[in-house]
């Protein structure tokens, strides 16, 4: 498997900078339970220690957008339900990945020191520390096999998590009931959902001439939000449980929406209104990127484009919840409205804009301009304009004199 042309920079520094010595890698290190939060603090050159079963594609690709040198992980990387995509992306780009180490090492490293890991051992000095497993190309396409021949126990669970789900969201689902109304207008207009998910930053940047053709309404879900701030747009409506959005992103005047669970309860709400901020409450289950959709379907947008969101079978699967089955059924919901960033990209071309006529008529008279020095009648005319300029000149000068 390739990397991804957005890593291609990152990989080839690490490769540089990382101090590799004759003991091993000496880097500081950096630990936390979840991922997502992990990847705040982290900085180049860190190895980071975390507690991730069966690692996601996306972790991955957060983790090397911050530049680790080296990954610890608690659990299993690959636990062998399906074939996740994290572990091979982390070897392919060449950076260390330690499977299956004692649970307390969360506890026994501190944040920041520096630590060696040397083979697949993380040592304090010239004590180890903690013991695990090393993985490489051919120990990832290994479990990456056995995973593949478990799929059929998987799409199994699929299944049965999305009729589950259909059960519980049928009135939903079927008829939009539960949707809240909120005061962004998106009758008849195209909104574009951004999720911080796969190759998210590069179907932003591919859109940016339809943003400013269409002026779309613009969702940030979560994390999505500061995205949209990162690329120089600015979200119209936030979308989450607000645990992953930064403070600026909620203060930028978006309208903020709480992805609340079925009975209610909205654990984000309580930071929301501790920052001073009012919301509207969405009680559903699944996630919050099924949340944003729904919330676009029922508020009657002619067209949704969505960013980052999962697209495939092999994506629902490898994000590794039983609530990607909401959003497989919010797809079908949804229908022929919701388009994949990378389709509009293909298929858009912008329109002419007034600075492409502007240059395109400068040039036309750049071109007479110069014609008509370079022919002889041409010649003609500097003479003309200059007699033409003195006596202008003459009878202005005669009404004060």
């Amino acid at each position: 498997m390739k990397v991804s042309e957005a890593f291609s920079a990152t990989v080839t520094r690490l490769r540089r900078t990382r101090a590799e010595t004759s003991n091993g890698l000496v880097a500081p290190v950096r630990a936390d339970r979840r991922t997502k939060n992990l990847t705040k603090r982290l900085r180049p050159g860190d190895i980071a220690v975390i507690d991730h079963v069966d690692l996601d594609r996306v972790s991955a690709e957060a983790l090397l957008s911050c530049g680790v040198s080296a990954v610890v992980n608690v659990a299993e990387s690959i636990s062998g339900r399906y074939p996740n995509q994290g572990p091979e992306l982390l070897v392919a780009a060449g950076i260390p990945l330690i499977d299956d180490v004692a649970p307390e090492t969360l506890t026994l490293v501190r944040e920041g020191e520096e630590l060696c890991l040397e083979g697949e051992t993380l040592y304090r000095g010239t004590d180890p520390v903690v013991r695990g497993i090393r993985q490489d190309t051919v120990s990832v396409e290994a479990a990456m096999e056995a995973a593949r021949a478990g799929m059929a126990t998987q799409l199994e669970a699929f299944a049965a998590n999305t009729m589950a789900y259909l059960r519980r969201e049928c009135d939903l689902l079927l008829d939009g009931v539960g949707v809240p109304t909120i005061g962004t207008d998106m009758e008849g207009r195209h909104v574009l959902i951004v999720v911080r998910g796969y190759h998210y930053r590069e179907d932003l940047a591919a859109l940016r001439p339809y943003i400013r053709e269409f002026r779309p309404v613009i969702i940030g879900v979560d994390g999505g939000a500061d995205v949209v701030l990162e690329a120089g747009f600015r979200p119209d409506v936030i979308v989450g449980d607000f645990g992953s959005v930064s403070e600026d992103a909620l203060a930028g005047g978006a309208e903020l929406v709480v992805h609340a669970y079925r009975d209610g309860r909205a654990p984000g709400l309580a930071r929301v209104t501790d920052l001073g901020h009012q919301a509207v409450v969405f009680p559903a289950t699944g996630t919050s990127e099924d949340v944003a959709m729904m919330l676009a379907d029922g508020s009657g947008a002619a067209l949704i484009v969505a960013v980052g969101t999962h697209a495939t079978l092999e994506e629902f699967l490898d994000k590794g919840r039983s609530g990607m089955a909401g959003t497989f059924l919010t797809r079908l919901r949804v229908g022929g409205k919701l388009v994949d960033a990378k389709s509009v990209s293909r298929l858009h071309r912008s329109r002419i804009s007034p600075w492409a006529l502007a240059g395109l008529v400068a040039a036309c008279l750049l071109t007479i301009a110069v014609a008509a020095v370079s022919s002889p009648v041409g010649q003609v005319y500097p003479t003309f304009l200059a007699a033409r300029w003195d006596a202008f000149s003459y009878w202005l000068t005669g009404l004060f004199t």
